[in-house]
C-alpha cells in the first residue's frame, strides 16, 4: 500500500510537471515582437513565424532546462553538496571560454562538434574545482564553502580569459558577450534537434545508475562500498554525464546561469511532500522538467515584463542568473557554521616563528616600499613608447619634447591609480579575512566591488554626463549598502564566518546580473567601453580619479592600524574579544565598513579588480606573521606594487594593444588562489 502510494504520488507529480510545461509553453509561444497572441497564431496564417521563430526558442527553452535540470541534481548527489551545480563548479565557464576561444583564433569547428569543444572545456573546470574543495566526499559547510570559493575563483579566472578574448578579438566573438549571458534566440529548429538525442541519451544512461546514485547521495564512501557500489566509477559517470549536459545546453543557448542548482534544490523541497523524489529514477526527470519551467517562465516572464521589443536586448540568463544569486543567499541562511579556526594565521612552523621578528617586519616594508617605487618607475617608462628614467626629470622640469610630455601626461595618472587602488584593495582584503576569520575571503568574492560596480554602472547608463561626482558617490554608497545586506543576512544569530561568505558571494552573482541588464540596455556603443572598465582598467585615468582613493586611504589607514589589536582578537574567535571587554559586533561593523569604502573606492579608480585583496594580505601574512599591526602596511604595499606590475604587463606584453588589469590580476591571481586553496 505504501508503495503503490508512492508510485502514485510520483506518478501524480511528474504529470502535473508536464500539464504545467505545456501551459507555460502555450503561454511561451505567445510572446514575441510580432505582437500576435494565440488566437492569431492559431488561425493557420503565421506558419511561419511560429515555426521559424515561435518554436525553435520554446524547444531551446525546454531542452536546456531539462540538461541543467538533470546535471544540477547529479552534481548535488556525487558531491553530497546542496550549493552543487554546473556553475558552481565553473562548468559553464570552462565551456564557454573553450568556445569563445574557437570563436577568437577563427578556428573552423563542425557545428555537431562544438559541443565537443564545450564538454573539454567544461570537464578540465570541474575537475579542478572538485579535485581543489575536496567535495568529492562530505558533507559539512567547510566543505560547502570551500566548493564555492574554488568555484567562483575559476569562474573568475576563466571570465576572465573570456573577457580578454572578447575584448582583443572583437570581429571573430561579435555577439558572444550577449550570448554569454544565455539567449534562447534561434535561427532555427535545427539546432534544438540535434541536441535533443544527446539529452535523452544522457538522461536514460544515469536512469539506469539511479540505485547507484540513490546509495552515494544518503550514505558515506564507506557505507556504499560496503552496499557494493563502485563509488569511483559511478562519480566519474555521473560528473561525464553531468558535464556533457552542460557543455550541450551551452553550445545551444549560452551559459544559462543557476537553472542547474534553482531545479535540484526545488526538487528536494517537494521530496518531503513526495518521498518517491529520494529515488533518483523519480528525482531526475523531476529536476529536469523544473528546470524546464525555470527556463521558460523566465525567459516569458521577462518579455511580458519588459514588452517583446525590449526584452530582445536582455538575455535569458539575467533573470535566472539573479535567481541564482538569491538562491544561494537563501541556502546559505539555512546551513549550519563549521567554525573556523585562525585561518589567517597562515604561517606556521618554523616560517611563522621566523617572520615575527621586528627586524624582519622592517626589512619586508623597507624591500615592499623599494618594489612599489621601481614598480612606479617602470610603470611611466614602459609602454609601445619606451622612455627613459631621463624622460621623467624632463618632464618634471617641464621642458619634456611633446611626445615624451603626452606620453607621460598620460602614463602618470593610470599608475597613480593602479597603485592607490591597488592599496585599497590589500587594506579592504586584510581587514576582511581578519575580520570574518577566512584567509580565502576577498572584497570580490564577498560581493562588495559587485555593488559597487553596479552603482557606477547605473550613473553611466541610465544617468550619463553626471559627471565624476555623482560617479563616486554611486560606487561608494552601493558598495556600503551592499555590504549592509551582506552583514545583515549574515549576522543573523550571530555572524558566521562561512555564512558571511556565502551570502557574499550569492549576492555578488545576483548584482553582477544585474549590472549586465544596465549594461545590455545601454547604447551599443557604450558596451565596449563599459564593459572594459567592468573587467578593471586603468586606461584613460586623470589625477581627478587619483584624489578620492588618496583621500579614503588617508583617513582609513591610521583607523585600520589603531585597531590593529581589535583585528588580533577577531582573529580568534568571538569568545576571546567579550573576555577582553571588546564588543565583537560593533568592531566588525566599523571593519567592515572601512573594507567596504576601500573597495568601492577602489572600483571608482580602475574598476573591478578581484583577488588583490585575497593575495595581498596572504602574502604579507607569509611574510611577517599573523599580527595585523605587521600586516596592515605590508597588505597595503603589496596591493599597490600587484596592481602596478598587472598595469604594465597589461600594457607592454601585445603592445599597442591592452589588457585590462582587471583581467590581468585574475591571470595571475587565480593560480595563487588555486595554489593557497589546495594548501589549505
Amino acid at each position: 500500500m505504501i508503495r503503490s502510494r508512492t508510485a502514485l504520488g510520483a506518478t501524480g507529480l511528474i504529470g502535473g510537471l508536464v500539464v504545467a510545461l505545456v501551459l507555460v509553453g502555450a503561454w511561451h509561444i505567445t510572446q514575441g515582437t510580432s505582437g500576435l497572441g494565440l488566437t492569431d497564431l492559431l488561425s493557420g496564417d503565421h506558419g511561419d513565424i511560429i515555426t521559424g521563430s515561435r518554436l525553435p526558442r520554446l524547444f531551446a527553452g525546454v531542452a536546456v532546462g531539462v540538461a541543467l535540470g538533470v546535471a544540477g541534481m547529479l552534481l548535488q548527489s556525487v558531491t553530497r553538496n546542496p550549493l552543487a551545480s554546473p556553475d558552481t563548479l565553473a562548468v559553464t565557464a570552462g565551456s564557454y571560454v573553450a568556445l569563445c576561444a574557437v570563436a577568437a583564433f577563427g578556428i573552423s569547428v563542425p557545428l555537431w562538434a562544438s559541443s565537443l569543444v564545450a564538454f573539454a572545456g567544461g570537464l578540465v573546470a570541474a575537475a579542478v574545482v572538485l579535485g581543489l574543495s575536496g567535495a568529492w566526499g562530505g558533507n559539512s559547510s567547510t566543505a560547502t564553502t570551500r566548493l564555492i570559493l574554488a568555484g567562483s575563483a575559476i569562474a573568475m579566472a576563466l571570465d576572465a580569459v573570456s573577457g580578454m578574448l572578447l575584448i582583443l578579438f572583437k570581429e571573430g566573438t561579435t555577439g558572444l558577450f550577449a550570448w554569454g549571458s544565455g539567449s534562447l534566440a534561434q535561427l532555427s529548429i535545427d539546432a534544438s534537434q540535434r541536441a535533443v538525442p544527446v539529452i535523452v541519451a544522457v538522461i536514460v544512461l544515469m536512469l539506469l545508475l539511479s540505485r547507484r546514485l540513490d546509495a552515494l547521495a544518503l550514505s558515506d564512501d564507506d557505507t556504499a562500498t560496503t552496499l557494493g557500489v563502485p563509488v569511483r566509477s559511478t562519480r566519474l559517470f555521473a560528473l561525464l554525464g553531468a558535464v556533457l549536459l552542460t557543455s550541450t545546453a551551452v553550445t545551444l543557448a549560452g551559459p544559462l546561469a543557476f537553472v542547474g542548482l534553482g531545479a535540484p534544490v526545488l526538487t528536494r523541497l517537494l521530496a518531503s511532500k513526495v518521498p518517491a523524489l529520494h529515488n533518483h529514477l523519480v528525482s531526475l526527470p523531476v529536476s529536469g522538467l523544473i528546470g524546464a519551467l525555470l527556463v521558460l517562465l523566465s525567459d516569458a516572464g521577462l518579455r511580458a515584463l519588459l514588452g517583446a521589443a525590449g526584452a530582445t536586448a536582455v538575455p535569458t540568463g539575467i533573470p535566472t542568473g539573479m535567481l541564482g544569486g538569491i538562491l544561494i543567499v537563501v541556502l546559505a541562511l539555512r546551513l549550519r557554521d563549521a567554525g573556523s579556526s585562525r585561518g589567517t594565521s597562515s604561517g606556521s612552523g618554523r616560517t611563522g616563528a621566523q617572520v615575527r621578528s621586528r627586524r624582519r617586519f622592517l626589512v619586508v616594508v623597507v624591500a615592499s616600499m623599494v618594489l612599489l617605487v621601481v614598480t612606479v618607475i617602470v610603470g611611466m617608462l614602459a609602454g609601445s613608447l619606451w622612455l627613459k628614467t631621463g624622460d621623467i626629470m624632463l618632464w618634471l622640469q617641464g621642458t619634456a619634447p611633446r611626445l615624451v610630455d603626452g606620453a607621460l601626461d598620460d602614463r602618470v595618472p593610470r599608475v597613480l591609480a593602479a597603485v592607490t587602488a591597488g592599496a585599497a584593495l590589500g587594506l579592504s582584503g586584510c581587514a576582511v579575512q581578519g575580520t570574518v576569520r577566512n584567509p580565502l575571503a576577498d572584497p570580490g568574492l564577498l560581493g562588495i566591488t559587485a555593488g559597487a560596480g553596479l552603482g557606477a554602472v547605473a550613473v553611466v547608463t541610465l544617468a550619463p554626463g553626471q559627471g565624476r561626482p555623482a560617479l563616486v558617490v554611486a560606487a561608494v554608497v552601493t558598495g556600503l549598502l551592499t555590504f549592509a545586506v551582506i552583514a545583515v543576512l549574515s549576522g543573523r544569530g550571530g555572524l558566521s564566518p562561512d555564512r558571511f561568505v556565502l551570502v557574499g558571494i550569492g549576492t555578488g552573482y545576483a548584482l553582477s546580473s544585474l549590472t549586465t541588464y544596465l549594461l545590455l540596455r545601454s547604447d551599443p556603443w557604450n558596451t565596449p567601453r563599459i564593459f572594459t572598465w567592468l573587467s578593471g582598467t586603468t586606461y584613460g585615468r586623470g589625477f581627478s580619479d587619483v584624489l578620492p582613493v588618496v583621500v579614503v586611504l588617508v583617513v582609513a589607514l591610521p583607523v585600520l592600524w589603531s585597531m590593529h589589536r581589535d583585528l588580533d582578537l577577531m582573529s580568534v574567535d568571538d569568545d576571546t574579544p567579550r573576555i577582553l571587554g571588546l564588543r565583537p559586533g560593533r568592531t566588525r561593523l566599523v571593519l567592515l565598513s572601512v573594507a567596504a569604502l576601500l573597495a568601492a573606492m577602489a572600483v571608482v579608480a580602475v574598476g573591478t579588480v578581484g583577488f588583490v585583496g585575497l593575495v595581498a594580505p596572504h602574502l604579507a601574512r607569509s611574510l611577517v606573521g599573523a599580527r595585523h599591526g605587521r600586516v596592515i602596511p605590508v597588505s597595503m604595499l603589496l596591493g599597490a606594487v600587484l596592481v602596478g606590475v598587472a598595469d604594465i604587463l597589461g600594457r607592454t606584453l601585445i603592445a599597442p594593444s591592452q589588457i585590462p588589469v582587471g583581467l590581468m590580476i585574475a591571470l595571475i591571481g587565480a593560480p595563487y588562489f588555486v595554489w593557497l586553496l589546495r594548501k589549505s
